[in-house]
């Protein structure tokens, strides 16, 4: 691919037919506090090597894409204040002027997906955002993965969106979603939104099987793998500082796109750190299962 440099250890593990895991880098550059984001960036990118794959974060640096950082790399992104938040519409802009960008769900399932990397590893997923049929504001995650053969861990979609709509949506752009162990969606701080999904899976190997199936008959979109926080947030906390971060942005005008940052930051605040402590354990757990998922491809 023009203007992608690809690091040599990933290079060669996707040469041999090893097992690689995209990594995306909005978490490093806009998710997380520093310097709480490089040393996570560096956990995630460790717990994959222990379970038994090759990390590949991406991101764009100077107008070059970037399939795999180093250490130099991994710094540059978490100490720089001036990278764009890269969605796939925001990619040749961003590579046209030679900038830097940290790549969201999409854009790194876009990328990795052209680079031959089957399985990325993520947080949580973008979906439809509350009064969406008002507004018509849904992230370009899901259309992108209707587009990709990627496989997506994650922890399901945060509460604060519309988690019926965008298991609905998944379901009419021919996304798999498969439960890992669970037969609910999770909503990202909590193990579960208590929205049913069809199809569970109980092993790293049942998640490869049906990857496999997908490939040989021709199913065009991705696989979303949903993986329940072991040890989520209070449920009553979450439930407050969601109610009262709803009113409060009712009551500031907030509205659109910026709902969304306004209500984390809210979360971060209001739960003394809870919120932050289970986004990164989250994160760890799905590089984790992601990794032993790419193994057993």
């Amino acid at each position: 691919m023009l203007g992608v440099r690809v690091d040599p250890e990933v290079q060669a593990a996707l040469a041999a037919g090893q097992p690689v895991v995209a990594l995306e880098s909005t978490i490093i550059a806009h998710g997380l506090p520093r310097p709480d984001n490089l040393r996570v960036a560096r956990e995630i990118e460790a717990t994959v090597r222990e379970h038994g794959a090759v990390p590949a974060t991406i991101a764009i640096l100077a107008g070059e894409v970037r399939i795999g950082l180093d250490e130099d790399a991994l710094e540059a992104l978490a100490y720089s204040g001036e990278v764009a938040k890269c969605g796939v519409r925001d990619l040749p802009a961003v590579l046209a002027r030679g900038e830097d960008g940290a790549t969201t769900v999409a854009a790194t399932s876009h990328l990795a997906d052209r680079a031959g990397i089957r399985v990325f590893a993520t947080g949580g997923l973008g979906g439809v955002h509350r009064g969406a049929v008002e507004t018509f504001d849904e992230s370009a995650d899901l259309g992108t993965l209707a587009r990709t053969g990627i496989c997506v861990v994650c922890a399901g979609v945060k509460s604060i969106l519309d988690i019926r709509a965008t298991l609905e949506r998944l379901e009419t752009l021919n996304v798999t979603v498969l439960g890992y162990r669970t037969d609910t969606f999770p909503a990202f701080y909590l193990a579960s939104s208590g929205v049913p999904i069809t199809w569970r899976v109980e092993s790293p190997e049942e998640a490869a099987s049906v990857l496999r199936a997908r490939d040989e008959v021709g199913a065009p979109g991705g696989v979303v793998v949903a993986n329940p926080l072991d040890e989520p947030m209070d449920a009553e906390l979450h439930d407050r500082v969601l109610a009262e971060g709803l009113e409060a942005a009712a009551a500031e005008g907030i509205s659109g796109r910026d709902v969304t940052p306004f209500l984390l930051e809210r979360f971060h605040s209001q739960t003394e750190g809870e919120s932050l402590r289970a986004n990164v354990r989250l994160v760890l757990r799905n590089a984790a299962l992601a990794a032993q998922i790419a193994a057993a491809l």
